[in-house]
């Protein structure tokens, strides 16, 4: 069967873009999810590289006729193991269809879904405009990144994936290529099954093409950190800045131990040394005067609010150098990380949230790290390898940050989504109903089960 389905594959997309060598599979097998709770990925697949949505459209109907799964694969950069090909199957592989092309006029880009994050930030640069959103790893690629629905820092200003897709070209699991949207911005025709696509993370089908929304470049920014002695206090000010109607681009907790053992390994000089816990608040306006205002009610809410003396980088150069110490935290927990967490509770919340893990920490005599986005009310809890520790002891502590998030009106997960390794926590989030009709509606996309066939669903 294997030997016969390779040729059928060959005869689809050509012998060079068929992979069936384990050596060379072996790099497509995993995504960046941390390695004690990531899945073990089968070795018995075959990877795929269409080169158009008529391609992928035989592959399916050839997987159906099969009955053989097929996992879509990005660029690998998920947290959840929603691309891990947990049984033998076909990895399908987006990275030839990277074409993007930028609609100046109507601010809008139609991007294939393997281009980057990094190739579609490039071409709105070049075409005088901008795509705001920087929803992860730059090697994201755009299919992948609309399938988790990602969100990243600047989800305040700018909302998450969903907030910035007008259309899609979609691969239904048996095959047949629907258009869902297109560069329109208003459309009222029939239920939204382009919004039910995007966070189904891979499951309804195969995302082939985008139509993205672009903005014009904003005149003006800044990023300021703000730093303050206890955890609390960094988080009890962020709805005050929204209260005074400042709206950043992003605000950002981090904690000072992680971002100088960041800074240190990249050769760069984190700017601000003065406490332990602090905020990165990056302001972004369509002019200088209008950036001027905002800062200046930031400066003088910090001075009310117990903060002591921020910094601000004012130069695209120490600007940069902030945001790429922050992009570059989990890389450097990762080898020492069991599991990363992203609950995500009303912003409001949050100091309720950072108290429980204070009180765990004490309780539990450990250590765990925390950054993420503050302004939108989602942190990264990290938990850490400790000696003597035992997997029932880190779902324990998983168990009652979780129960604290829900309690807060909260979520287990804000941007990362469920994919394999947070499955059996669904039910605590959804009622029984709401799991029934998601499957319901599983079943009339995906009839056979082949597409991402053990993701999400407990």
């Amino acid at each position: 069967m294997r030997e016969k389905i390779v040729r059928e594959l060959e005869s689809i997309v050509g012998a060079e873009w068929v992979v069936s060598a384990e050596e060379a599979v072996e790099g497509y097998l995993y995504d960046e999810t941390p390695i004690p709770v990531r899945p073990e990925a089968s070795s018995d697949v075959i990877v795929v590289k269409p080169g158009s949505a008529e391609e992928v459209s035989r592959i399916l109907v050839l997987a159906n006729k099969h009955g053989v799964p097929v996992f879509p694969r990005g660029g690998g950069t998920g947290l959840a193991g929603a691309c891990i090909p947990t049984v033998s199957g076909i990895i399908l592989s987006l990275e030839r269809m990277n074409k993007i092309i930028v609609d100046v006029d109507n601010l809008m880009a139609e991007a294939e879904a393997g281009a980057t994050l990094r190739d579609l930030i490039d071409a709105a640069d070049k075409a005088g405009l901008s795509f705001p959103l920087h929803p992860g790893d730059e090697g994201a690629q755009i299919g992948g990144l609309i399938a988790c629905n990602a969100g990243g820092a600047r989800a305040i200003k700018t909302g998450v994936m969903r907030s910035c897709i007008k259309g899609l070209e979609l691969v239904l699991p048996t095959g047949e290529i629907i258009r869902l949207g297109g560069k329109v911005l208003k459309n009222n025709v029939g239920y939204d099954l382009m919004h039910l696509v995007i966070g189904s993370e891979g499951t309804l089908g195969i995302i082939t093409r985008a139509w993205i929304r672009l903005q014009p470049r904003s005149a003006a920014s800044a990023t300021i950190v703000i730093p303050f002695e206890r955890r609390e206090d960094a988080l009890k000010i962020v709805p005050e800045i929204f209260r005074r109607g400042i709206i950043p681009l992003a605000v950002e907790y981090v904690e000072r131990v992680l971002v100088e053992r960041v800074g240190s390994n990249l050769g760069l000089k984190w700017p601000c040394t003065s406490a332990e816990y602090q905020l990165i608040v990056i302001l972004s306006e369509n002019s200088e005067d209008a950036l001027l205002g905002a800062l200046e009610s930031l400066l003088e809410l910090c001075n009310s609010s117990g903060a002591l003396e921020p910094v601000v980088a004012e130069t695209r150069k120490e600007q940069d150098e902030i945001l790429r110490i922050r992009s570059e935290i989990y890389s450097i927990l990762k080898p020492d990380m069991v599991d990363i967490l992203d609950v995500s509770v009303p912003p409001a919340s949050l100091i309720d949230l950072i108290r429980t893990v204070n009180e765990l920490e004490i309780r539990y005599r450990v250590y765990m790290p925390v950054y993420g986005h503050a302004g939108d009310g989602n942190l990264h809890i990290h938990l850490m390898k400790w000696d003597g520790w035992t997997k029932e002891k880190y779902d324990e502590l998983r168990d009652a940050i979780y129960a604290k998030a829900i309690e807060l009106g909260g979520t287990i997960t804000g941007e990362h989504g469920i994919g394999f390794i947070r499955r059996k926590y669904l039910e605590r989030v959804l009622d029984r109903r709401t799991i029934e009709l998601m499957r319901a509606i599983k079943r009339i996309f995906d009839p056979n089960n082949i597409i991402n066939p053990d993701k999400v669903f407990p």
